[in-house]
């Protein structure tokens, strides 16, 4: 079944792209925009802007943009009818269905929702083989002696892999499903790369559905059950184009309530541990499924909670070997809290042996900040050798500088001062030390980037060494586009004409020779002989992604001066808008200038090689001559524009 446009329509006018994206990460308003640390890419400078105005959002770090439904297909990793569903669950629209479609049509939607529709088969597939002689008898026996009974095994879609080579498979190809997309989804295997040799990647084992945020299976554990050294304890769904392992934490779509109505996440090894700590009451908890962790996984965490508690199973050898994700999650902007499980025990086990309330009061009884956790880890080693102190004091000063937060680093710095019975001055001298560091390869890196951008925005009106006349004239043509995009509509002072159609009557005789930038144009000039102006918002609903992504970034302002300067200090700062007849004149004379100048390098260039192309004395004059009226004009546009040339 296919959402109507119907549906679609009324979440397009619903759906408010500032109260989409604020469930994910907290937007702050600076100027006409609000921004955040980009959810797609880690960073600590915000570079990531939301326009309510424009119903759009585009990250300058890595690029991202788009409208609402875009961000909640990135987000989430859903297809657009998914993300439709989403989005209409979310305002209260009911979805209205298209006629029914065979299961090739549904197949052919796209890849993306044909695989999270095969994943969602096999999800039920194993729910209900927990019914059949075999799966009651192995798997459901060995949920209850976990103690998981029916609502948890429904809660965590909890199920059995049958004894037998093909019958997911089987199951599967009868309910009109494709081997290729079972062999995408992860669910079956290839032997060597025979398409007629397949069979089923989870056999003979109990299954722990992985669930995307929206609580779309994604991807299966799976665990056996028989002493066979010959296997492996788990097998896990590879990497798939709906699956990525360093950006999901097993439990998350159950907990994400939880953690942000507690403000904590609990985070664990394995799926056992989370489903224990739910029956013990515990419903803020997440896993990493064994793997270290990932700064993928610590954004995930942090867009509900920015506090985490780790528990480690009762092993110091493990817990020194794992410490590296504490100093990520430090460094991801989270505050870290720590628990060590007694020897042997793991939160599985120990809460099945103390029972839940006792289980409860552990936690908060031993939950300690990283400082200290990380200190006392180390303490039998450092006080029987001064040399070992030392390297531990580096250790945890190179832990404190991972913090954003200053007075957090502050209160840190102090507090592992008195634990290591160090003097302050020194903790402070080191992460000093550190943090100067950081910040001198970072404006390093950020000058050569406003070098860049400057160089950049400097061919706007003059060249700049290193840049052929082409490029010059390529971002001269992204201006133009630029202009049309913003103030299209807007009518000149003292002319009987808007923006766009001066600009497209002034620019009707040169080339565009940027493909996309030449598309635009184009369909601003197909619209004007319709009698139609457009403006941004009619390319943002057009089905061409490229076209969408480039008006985003043209139309989305990279800085915006203070309102405090008028508001404030009365100062009044000059925009581009005030005067667009004067904006619109200078860019057309830019333009001009450009396209003058890469007639006069193409004459050039013929001029310098008119002996080995053998022109002709007269040929050669008039060249010199296209040339010399070439560098007229460009002297005209120069003066025009008050460019001095020495």
């Amino acid at each position: 079944m296919g959402i109507s446009k119907h549906t679609t329509d009324k979440v397009k006018d619903r759906m408010d792209i500032e109260e989409v994206i604020s469930d994910y990460v907290p937007l702050k308003r600076k100027g006409q925009n609000l921004w955040a640390c980009c959810p797609f890419h880690g960073e600590k400078t915000p570079s990531f802007s939301v326009s309510p105005a424009k119903q759009i959002y585009k990250c300058f770090g890595c690029g991202k943009a788009g409208d609402p439904i875009q961000f909640v297909m990135d987000i989430e990793g859903l297809g657009f009818q998914e993300a439709v569903r989403h989005l209409a669950g979310k305002y209260g629209i009911e979805v209205e269905e298209e006629e029914a479609q065979t299961p090739e049509q549904e197949q052919a939607q796209s890849e993306r929702e044909s695989l999270l529709i095969a994943l969602g088969f096999a999800r039920d597939f194993f729910v209900k083989n927990l019914e059949t002689a075999e799966g009651r008898s192995i798997g459901l026996s060995y949920f209850k002696e976990r103690g998981f009974g029916p609502e948890i095994i429904q809660k965590f879609d909890l199920g059995y892999a049958l004894d037998g080579w093909d019958n997911l498979l089987n199951a599967a190809k009868k309910a009109g499903f494709q081997e290729d997309i079972l062999l995408k989804a992860g669910l079956i295997l290839e032997k060597d790369g025979d398409p007629s040799r397949r069979y089923d990647r989870f056999r003979n084992r109990v299954t722990f559905t992985i669930h995307n945020i929206s609580g779309k299976p994604i991807a299966f554990g799976a665990r056996i059950l028989t002493k066979d050294k010959n296997q492996p304890k788990y097998i896990n769904s590879p990497e798939t184009p709906v699956y990525h392992k360093s950006d999901v934490l097993y439990g998350m779509f159950q907990a994400k309530k939880s953690i942000r109505e507690k403000d904590n996440c609990f985070l664990v090894e394995g799926y056992t541990d989370v489903i224990s700590m739910h029956l013990s009451g515990i419903e803020n908890v997440v896993a990493s499924s064994g793997t270290s962790l990932t700064e993928g996984q610590i954004k995930l965490i942090k867009r509900f909670t920015d506090q985490v508690t780790v528990l480690y199973d009762g092993d110091a050898a493990g817990i020194k070997a794992s410490l590296r994700g504490i100093d990520l999650l430090l460094e991801g902007g989270l505050i870290v809290k720590a628990v060590v499980f007694p020897d042997g025990e793991d939160p599985d086990s120990y809460s099945r042996k103390v029972g839940s309330q006792a289980f409860q009061d552990y936690l908060a009884a031993n939950a300690k900040d990283f400082i200290g956790f990380k200190i006392n880890l180390y303490r039998d080693e450092y006080e029987r050798d001064p040399i070992r102190k030392a390297e531990v004091i580096r250790e945890v000063v190179q832990s404190i500088a991972k913090i954003p937060d200053p007075i957090i680093r502050s209160v840190y710095s102090k507090e592992a001062a008195s634990l290591l019975d160090i003097e302050e001055g020194i903790i402070y001298a080191e992460v000093n030390k550190i943090l100067l560091k950081v910040q001198r390869d970072y404006h390093r890196k950020s000058e050569e980037v406003a070098q860049q951008e400057a160089a950049v925005e400097d061919l706007l009106s003059v060249e700049q060494e290193g840049f052929s006349v082409s490029e010059a004239l390529q971002i001269q043509e992204r201006e133009l586009i630029r202009l049309l995009l913003n103030y299209g509509l807007k009518e000149l002072d003292g002319e009987s004409l808007n923006l766009c159609q001066y600009l497209l009557a002034e620019t009707e005789d040169l080339t565009i020779h940027h493909p996309l930038y030449a598309k635009i144009l184009d369909l601003f000039r197909q619209n004007l002989v319709n009698g139609q102006v457009v403006d941004s918002d009619y390319f943002l609903t057009l089905g061409d992604v490229e076209i969408r992504n480039e008006v985003i970034d043209l139309i989305t302002p990279r800085r915006e001066a203070s309102v405090h300067w008028t508001d404030k200090f009365q100062i009044f700062i000059p925009k581009e808008e005030d005067d667009l007849t004067l904006t619109s004149y200078k860019s057309i004379l830019r333009h001009k200038r450009k396209f003058v100048l890469k007639m006069m390098d193409e004459a050039l260039q013929k001029i310098k090689n008119a002996h080995s192309e053998q022109y002709t004395d007269e040929q050669i004059t008039e060249l010199q001559e296209i040339y010399m009226g070439l560098k007229q004009v460009h002297i005209q546009i120069d003066r025009e524009l008050g460019i001095v040339i020495g």
